[in-house]
């Protein structure tokens, strides 16, 4: 859905994406802004919730016993090399059916598994040994200690690595439009075709709208979340990928 490019009144993209944004039939039907909205954000959910069962486990079970560390960095670091459109043409074309929604839903959970993984194992490695030690010697299971001390204690880390894989998710599903499946990445896709760049812009507007108003959702969650103990005696570390990536390979020691 969207303007012909010749009754954009606007002579450059800008305008002619903020005038696509203002017609109200970009915002109604069934190829409308909230349906496409809708269709993202669904993609996104499935993305990050096979994500999740995937990297949680594995993160809780290195950070805890000290085990597969150098392959979770090092794996982390070679799935952040793939690209992620040439993975999710791959996965395509060697489907056996006809193009279904999974090749790209699995490409994007390579995306997304490397920085759950990362803050998963940082934020459980980087709990201090003495708290581990005095919650064992008082008569604590290991799942206790896990669950009940490593786990809050780690907390801001583990959020902050499922911030990051968020914001690459929602950011990056737009490449399933490729493959003619739905979300926001149909407006550039489609604008693109009918050389409508009002359209591809508007796309992407609302795509960059769509992560500031979710990164910021889930900051207000990660402050919530953790105790705020934790602030105040200076435990939270920063929760850029970088810094994630930086108490993994260190294991949350200077």
């Amino acid at each position: 859905m969207s303007l012909p490019a010749t009754s954009y009144s606007a002579t450059n993209p800008f305008g002619q994406g903020l005038q696509w944004l203002q017609d109200g039939a970009n915002w109604q039907g069934a190829m409308g802004i909230p349906q496409r909205v809708a269709e993202h954000l669904g993609y996104s959910g499935l993305v990050l919730l096979i994500s999740l069962a995937i990297a949680v486990p594995i993160g809780l079970y290195v950070g805890h016993t000290g085990r597969g560390r150098v392959v979770v960095v090092s794996l982390s670091g070679v799935l952040r090399a793939l690209p992620t459109l040439g993975i999710m043409t791959l996965f395509a074309l060697m489907a056996t059916s006809t193009l279904s929604l999974m090749p790209a839903v699995w490409a994007l959970v390579l995306l997304a598994v490397p920085p759950i993984l990362t803050g998963t194992y940082a934020g459980i490695s980087a709990v201090e040994p003495e708290i581990v030690d005095s919650a064992r010697s008082m008569g604590m299971t290991e799942w206790q200690v896990l669950f009940g001390v490593e786990v809050p204690n780690g907390l801001a880390v583990m959020l902050g690595g499922l911030r990051s894989a968020v914001l690459q998710v929602v950011a990056t599903v737009a490449v399933v439009a490729f493959i003619s499946l739905g979300g926001l990445g149909r407006f550039i896709i489609d604008g693109l075709a009918v050389q409508d760049y009002g359209q591809v812009l508007g796309g992407a507007v609302v795509i960059a709208a769509l992560a500031i108003v979710i990164d910021g959702l889930l900051a207000l969650l990660q402050r919530v979340a953790v105790s705020p103990g934790l602030h105040e005696a200076g435990h939270v570390p920063a929760d850029t990928p970088t810094a994630i990536a930086e108490t993994a390979t260190t294991g949350g020691k200077p």
